[in-house]
C-alpha cells in the first residue's frame, strides 16, 4: 500500500518539469515514474533527439559510436541502472587482447607502461624501460619518494592543477609525454587549469597520507590479499572494466525512453526561462508566445551555460556560478577501413597525443578492437578526436577539412592507406564541463543556492563527474531530493 506521505496519492499529482534530455535528464525522469508513479511528468529539450553524446548509428552492419563508446563499472550506478531496466544479459566488455593505449612520440606509436594508470606507476620497472622517456626523465620519476610535500596540501579545500601537481611529483618529461595526453584523452581540457580536487581527488589524498604517489602504491600492495598477487596489471585491470551494450549505447537511451509516457516527451521545445510562481509552484516560458506552464518541481539537466540564463530572474547569483562553469567542444571523425588496408598492427584501444607534439588531433580510437562485434569483420573502425580546450578551432573546420586531417594522421600513424569505405563527421559543442581549479568550491556553493529554493533541482556532468555513471547518479539523485520534497 503506498504511503500516505507519498504525493502520487494525493487527489492531485505533482506536474514535474526536466529540462534536458541527455543521460542524466533522462535518468532523473525515470527515477520520477518509480517514486512518484502518478506524477505528470514533462521532459523537455530544444532538440530532435534524446540522449545527447549517447549516440550510435548502427550502419552497414556496423554500430559506429558517434559519442561514448562505454562506461565504467567501477562507479556502479551506470550499471546497476542497466539491470534494472532489464539490460544486463546485453553488456559486453571490452576485448580481453590488447587492452592498453598507445603514446605518439617523434612519430611512432610507443605502449603505455604496464600498470600505469593517469597519474600513479603501479610498476616502477616498465616505467624506467618505456622508450617515451629520456634517461633524465627516469631518473626524475624515480626521485618521486623525494619530491618535496608543499605544506599547503594539508590545507581544507586544498586544490591544485594536474598539470602542477604530475609535473611536481612525476616531474615534466613523465606529465608532458604521458600524464597530459591521458587526461586530455578523458577530458579534453587544458590541464594546467583542470582541477585535481575534482577531477582525481585520490592522488591529493595519497600524497597527503603518504608523502608520496610510489609510497601509497607500495603500502596498497602490502596490505593486498594473498589472492590478488596474480592479478593483471593495473593497466589492463582498468580498461576491463569499460563496457558497453550489444545494440551500442543507444540501447540505454531507448531503455530509459521507453519507461516513459509518449506524452511527456517534448522534443524541439527549448525551455527559455524558470520562474517561482507562487508558493511551491513554478513557471516554465518555453518558445516565444508559448503560454507558462506551471509545475510543482523542475529538475534543470541542461548544461551549466544552458541552465545559466534559465535561473537568471529567480536567483542571479546562482545563474553567475553556472555562467562561470567553461565547457570544451570536439570533433569526432569516424573512419572505416578495410582492415587490410591499415598497416599497423592496432595493438591496443587507441591513442593519445601529447599536445607537445604539435598534431591535429588529440586522441584516435580504434572500436573494433576494443568491441570486436560492433564491426562485421575484415574492417576496422578508427575514430579520430579533434577539438578540445587546446585546439578550440578545429571543431570550426568543414566536414571535408576535419577528414582530411583524420586520414592524414591515421596515414601517418598507423599506415592507413586508400581511401576510408566511409566517413561521419560529428561535433559535440560545449559538451565537455571543464572543472578548473576551485571547481569543487563553486559546485558546492551551487549546491546551496538550489538548495534554499524548494522544488528546484539541478542535474548533469557539470558538477561531480563527466562520466556516464556518474550523470546517472546526478539525475537520479536529484529525482530522489525532488521526490522527498515534494513529499512534504
Amino acid at each position: 500500500m503506498p504511503s500516505s506521505a507519498d504525493p502520487s496519492t494525493h487527489a492531485q499529482p505533482p506536474r514535474i518539469a526536466v529540462v534536458g534530455g541527455g543521460i542524466s535528464g533522462l535518468a532523473a525522469a525515470q527515477r520520477l515514474r518509480k517514486l512518484l508513479p502518478r506524477a505528470e511528468l514533462q521532459l523537455f529539450d530544444a532538440s530532435d533527439r534524446l540522449g545527447g553524446p549517447l549516440y550510435t548509428l548502427a550502419h552497414d552492419e556496423a554500430l559506429l559510436e558517434q559519442g561514448a563508446d562505454s562506461f565504467l563499472i567501477k562507479t556502479p550506478f551506470a550499471l546497476d541502472l542497466c539491470r534494472e531496466l532489464g539490460l544486463a544479459d546485453q553488456l559486453i566488455p571490452t576485448s580481453e587482447q590488447h587492452r592498453r593505449a598507445l603514446v605518439v612520440r617523434a612519430g611512432q606509436l610507443v605502449p603505455v607502461p604496464e600498470g600505469f594508470v593517469l597519474m600513479k606507476p603501479q610498476l616502477l620497472k616498465p616505467m624506467l624501460q618505456s622508450a617515451l622517456f629520456s634517461l633524465l626523465g627516469k631518473a626524475r620519476l624515480a626521485a618521486e619518494p623525494l619530491a618535496l610535500v608543499p605544506a599547503e596540501v594539508n590545507r581544507p579545500g586544498y586544490d591544485e592543477s594536474v598539470a602542477s601537481f604530475a609535473t611536481r611529483r612525476l616531474g615534466r618529461e613523465v606529465y608532458q609525454r604521458l600524464v597530459e595526453p591521458l587526461i586530455a584523452g578523458v577530458y579534453v581540457a587544458d590541464a594546467h587549469k583542470l582541477s585535481l580536487a575534482a577531477t582525481y581527488p585520490e592522488f591529493l589524498e595519497a600524497e597527503r597520507v603518504h608523502g608520496s604517489l610510489w609510497r601509497s602504491v607500495r603500502k596498497a600492495q602490502s596490505l593486498a590479499k594473498p589472492d590478488e598477487a596474480g592479478a593483471a596489471p593495473a593497466t589492463a585491470a582498468r580498461y576491463g572494466q569499460f563496457v558497453t551494450l550489444r545494440g551500442g549505447l543507444r540501447g540505454l537511451v531507448d531503455a530509459l525512453v521507453a519507461t516513459l509516457p509518449a506524452n511527456a516527451l517534448r522534443l524541439r521545445t527549448p525551455v527559455m526561462q524558470v520562474e517561482r510562481h507562487a508558493t511551491n509552484h513554478w513557471t516554465l516560458r518555453t518558445t516565444p508566445g508559448a503560454p507558462l506552464e506551471h509545475f510543482d518541481g523542475v529538475i534543470v539537466a541542461a548544461h551549466a551555460p544552458q541552465a545559466s540564463p534559465l535561473v537568471k530572474h529567480l536567483d542571479g547569483e546562482l545563474s553567475s556560478q553556472l555562467a562561470a562553469i567553461e565547457y570544451a567542444s570536439s570533433a569526432v571523425v569516424t573512419l572505416v577501413y578495410h582492415r587490410q588496408d591499415i598497416d599497423h598492427p592496432l595493438d591496443g584501444f587507441g591513442i593519445v597525443v601529447p599536445a607537445i607534439e604539435r598534431r591535429p588531433i588529440v586522441a584516435a580510437s580504434f572500436l573494433t578492437v576494443k568491441f570486436p562485434s560492433h564491426g562485421p569483420a575484415g574492417r576496422a573502425i578508427v575514430r579520430v578526436f579533434s577539438g578540445g580546450a587546446l585546439q578550440p578551432d578545429k571543431v570550426d573546420l568543414d566536414d571535408a577539412e576535419l577528414i582530411k586531417i583524420a586520414t592524414e594522421q591515421m596515414a601517418d600513424l598507423i599506415g592507413a592507406h586508400g581511401s576510408p569505405i566511409e566517413t561521419h563527421v560529428m561535433r559535440w559543442r560545449d559538451a565537455m564541463p571543464q572543472y578548473h581549479v576551485g571547481h569543487v568550491a563553486r559546485v558546492e556553493s551551487i549546491e546551496a543556492r538550489v538548495a534554499s529554493h524548494d522544488g528546484l533541482e539541478l542535474a548533469g556532468n557539470a558538477y561531480r563527474g563527466v562520466g556516464i555513471p556518474q550523470s546517472i547518479h546526478s539525475g537520479r539523485s536529484a529525482a530522489e531530493r525532488l521526490a522527498k520534497q515534494l513529499a512534504k
